[in-house]
Formats: C-alpha cells, sequence, structure tokens
C-alpha cells in the first residue's frame, strides 16, 4: 500500500499536507539539522488539529550516535509525546564501529511502547546495508527504514535503493526520502517501494523556510497513485 509522509514543522503544514492528500506526516524541529525533537506543545496542538497518524523524530544532536545522557533524556521526551497524542516515532543510531546500535534503540522502543517507528537514515551510515536490513527484519523494531540508498541523498542513492527493494518483508519496507523528487517516484514504485517521504519537495523553492504546499502535496500523492508508476 502506498504511503505519502511530509516532514512538517507546524500546525500550518500538517494541516496542508492533510488537504493535499497525505497519509502521515513527520513533525520535527530543527530541519537546518536534518531534524530533531520537536517541542511537546507544538505536538499537542498537532495532535488536536490534525486526522491524520503523526511520527515524531527523537533525536537530540545532528549526527546518529548518541550517550547514556542523550539517550535518558530522549527516553523521558519520549514519554512526554506520547502523553500529548503522538503515538508514532522515528529515531535510529549506529555506532562508531558503524553498526545499527540497538542496545540504544531497544532502550528508546522500551520507552515508547507501544508505538510504530520509523529507523531514521542512520541506516544510510551503516556499514554493511544488508546486514543492517536482515538485523531490522529478524528483531521486533521498525516497521519502516528511511533510506535514501546513499548518504547524500536519493540524486545520488535513487538506483541502489531501486535494487535494494527486493530485501523487503511483508513487515519491513523502506521509505524513501532525502531529496525526493517527483520524478523519483516512478522507478521507486515500480521496484516495489510505495512508501514516500518528503520535505523539500512540497515547499515553494524548495526551502525549510517556506510552508508546506497543499499543491506540492497533491501532485506528488497523484504520482504515487498513477497506474504507470504502480509496482507489480
Amino acid at each position: 500500500m502506498g504511503i505519502l509522509e511530509i516532514i512538517v514543522t507546524s500546525v500550518e503544514d500538517a494541516l496542508a499536507a492533510q488537504r493535499g492528500g497525505a497519509d502521515r506526516v513527520e513533525l520535527v524541529s530543527g530541519m537546518a539539522q536534518d531534524g530533531l525533537t520537536p517541542s511537546v506543545s507544538l505536538a499537542a496542538r498537532l495532535a488536536g488539529a490534525l486526522s491524520l497518524p503523526i511520527r515524531a523524530m527523537l533525536r537530540r544532536r545532528p549526527d546518529f550516535g548518541t550517550d547514556a545522557a542523550g539517550l535518558e533524556a530522549l527516553c523521558r521526551e519520549a514519554q512526554h509525546l506520547r502523553a500529548a497524542g503522538v503515538s508514532e516515532f522515528v529515531f535510529g543510531f549506529v555506532d562508531a564501529s558503524g553498526r545499527l546500535d540497538w542496545a540504544a534503540m531497544r532502550s528508546l522502543q522500551q520507552a515508547a511502547a507501544p508505538a510504530g517507528w520509523t529507523l531514521h537514515r542512520a541506516f544510510d551510515r551503516a556499514a554493511d546495508a544488508a546486514a543492517a536490513f536482515a538485523e531490522c527484519a529478524q528483531r521486533p523494531g521498525p516497521d519502516a527504514i528511511l533510506s535514501s540508498g546513499a548518504r547524500d541523498g536519493l540524486a545520488a542513492g535513487v538506483a541502489t535503493l531501486v535494487r535494494r527493494a527486493a530485501w523487503q518483508t511483508a513487515t519491513l519496507r523502506f521509505l524513501a526520502g532525502g531529496g525526493l523528487r517527483r520524478e523519483h517516484v516512478a522507478p521507486l514504485t515500480a521496484s516495489g517501494i510505495t512508501q514516500l517521504h518528503a520535505g523539500r519537495a512540497v515547499r515553494r523553492g524548495g526551502g525549510w523556510e517556506a510552508p508546506v504546499e497543499e499543491h506540492l502535496v497533491r501532485a506528488l500523492k497523484d504520482a504515487l497513485e498513477a497506474p504507470a508508476a504502480r509496482a507489480p
């Protein structure tokens, strides 16, 4: 089933995404740092205004690592966000060796439970992508992996991500993002990757300072639902 997830930083963004046909929003702050944990007050306003599922980012620094103090703070933030009405999350960590940091992710998963969650683009920093995906598929964990197929975004990695589409399982899917553009939709969906994650593409001029625009969300949704773009 196709899913269009839109990155939002305000209630206005989220309502525009909903009107444009988005299936879910990812709530973040600090897009200059590739997305950080949003405020609890904003999450509560969104939960009260929106009928779409909300996945909130859990990330305190602009890399994909954490330490004991940071993880403890994230666990508290997850619980506060759940109390504010958020029931789904986005997070992910890699360790110094380039392996997914399952000890940290298990702690955060337990703090956020019960919750669906997306493994953030920490996956694209893993030293062995195939091994990392297999670990995710074998463990109780995320239902989606946000990936560009490359560290530098979809422009560089879409062909790789298309080749990896066969890794997907019934319960673990790729969520393609990181510079998604409309021209990426057809090759991704034709390969079987039908969950898409967009931010700049739904803002005029592609800048994070611009608000989400309903007609740009609708254009991506139409592209996702086009018969020629559907996976076989």
